[in-house]
């Protein structure tokens, strides 16, 4: 019999790393043999699939709906009983042996989860961030790390304005996180957490969450996608969204005391502030776009280094494992889950989070080394990826996974 896996996720196009880890997920199973149903909401930049029909009505922060559809979408947010009942009637048509959930609150809400368990669909929740315990799911607020939720605090995140600086909107995300904390929506009804890295699992179980419930399944990189050149470029690149918890401003007052060229490769709302500060430092930073497919991986082969700067709880960056599987090194700052993927002077350098003259330091030290050993790093990064990040690896954990929740596969 052909195993059905019912994966679920809000958005169906590659809208940032969850989504692309998700996608991904999808795409191996299905080249496994699974048959692979996707479920999320309905969405103009969905990708095509046959199962489009089944998909929840569409849930869009900052979208343009009239004052009634505003006010009818409220209360999905907290409890989707369309997200519900569409996803019973699909449970219902293709009795799924396992369902993989990723990100689904907000949109297609928690409450599909306790509908699957009653239906005896055994439950996969892969935790793409710290939403379980942060109403705001970053533990960064206004700038900067924040914990203050820690306790079942979670008024802070209304009284901190923590979405968007909306207070109607943490308002409303504070009453969905209350709502599932009280009803104890994800303990009951996920069986089993998998978690991209150490970090997270640690940081979950420091608020409270018992270790058991957890296990460490890395992301993985499609390896035959990802053709490596190790020959040293000249440039630094940082690819990804541009966006304020990144630490982009460190990387351009990095670049102006280093003298060392970046590149930044994405698109978001700091670049106006990040070409502002590049100019008034005078740091040598060239600003490229967005880009995907072989460009993206063009500027990414030609650099020296991949750079991630990031100053918020980082999970389990990809960038880092891309950039590996094209034969870069990578610099990353010392926080949350990227040390985990970095081998310090064997694959890459760790620099002090949030210090403008670490991370300078870094990449004069990467800018001086011998090209020679940029090549055997890069090389050490490949070995790396192709040995714990394959797809091969990741199938088989998760395969494992399901397996040890009951899952008939």
């Amino acid at each position: 019999m052909t195993p059905t896996l019912l994966s679920i996720n809000n958005y169906y196009y590659r809208r940032g790393g969850a989504e692309v880890v998700f996608l991904e997920h999808n795409r191996l199973f299905g080249e496994l043999g699974w048959r692979v149903v996707p479920f999320s909401m309905q969405h103009e930049k969905n990708l095509s699939t046959e199962w489009s029909s089944w998909f929840a009505e569409e849930l869009e922060f900052g979208a343009k709906y009239s004052a009634w559809q505003q006010l009818r979408r409220v209360p999905r947010v907290i409890w989707s009983t369309d997200a519900r009942q569409r996803i019973a009637r699909l449970v219902d048509h293709v009795k799924p042996q396992v369902a993989h959930a990723h990100n689904i609150y907000h949109h297609l809400s928690p409450a599909i989860l306790g509908l699957l368990r009653g239906r005896g669909v055994p439950v996969v929740l892969t935790v793409h961030d710290l939403k379980l315990s942060c109403p705001a799911y970053s533990m960064y607020s206004h700038g900067r790390i924040c914990e203050k939720c820690k306790g079942g605090k979670l008024y802070n995140v209304i009284t901190n304005r923590c979405i968007k600086g909306s207070l109607t909107l943490s308002t409303l995300i504070g009453i969905e996180s209350v709502t599932h904390r009280l009803l104890r929506t994800y303990e009951r009804h996920v069986n089993v957490f998998a978690a991209p890295s150490r970090f997270i699992i640690d940081k979950l179980v420091s608020w409270g969450w018992e270790r058991n419930r957890f296990r460490h399944i890395p992301n993985f990189v499609d390896i035959d996608a990802h053709a490596p050149s190790y020959a040293p470029g000249k440039d630094f690149v940082y690819f990804g969204r541009l966006s304020r918890e990144k630490g982009l401003s460190t990387i351009v007052r990095a670049a102006a005391l280093s003298g060392q060229r970046v590149k930044f490769v994405g698109s978001g709302p700091e670049e106006g502030a990040l070409r502002e500060l590049a100019a008034e430092l005078g740091a040598p930073v060239e600003f490229a776009g967005f880009q995907t497919g072989r460009a993206l991986h063009d500027h990414i082969r030609s650099a020296r280094a991949v750079v991630l700067a990031s100053e918020c709880y980082e999970n389990a960056p990809l960038s880092i494992l891309e950039g590996y599987a094209l034969g870069r090194p990578a610099i990353g700052a010392g926080i949350a889950g990227i040390p985990e993927l970095i081998r310090e002077g064997e694959t890459g350098f760790v620099f002090d989070v949030g210090q403008p003259e670490a991370l300078a330091a870094a990449l004069t030290r990467a800018a001086a080394a011998p090209p020679l050993q940029l090549v055997e790093m890069g090389r050490a990064g490949r070995r790396w990826v192709e040995d714990s990040f394959a797809p091969s690896h990741y199938a088989q954990r998760m395969r494992d996974l399901y397996a040890e929740i009951g899952a008939e596969t």
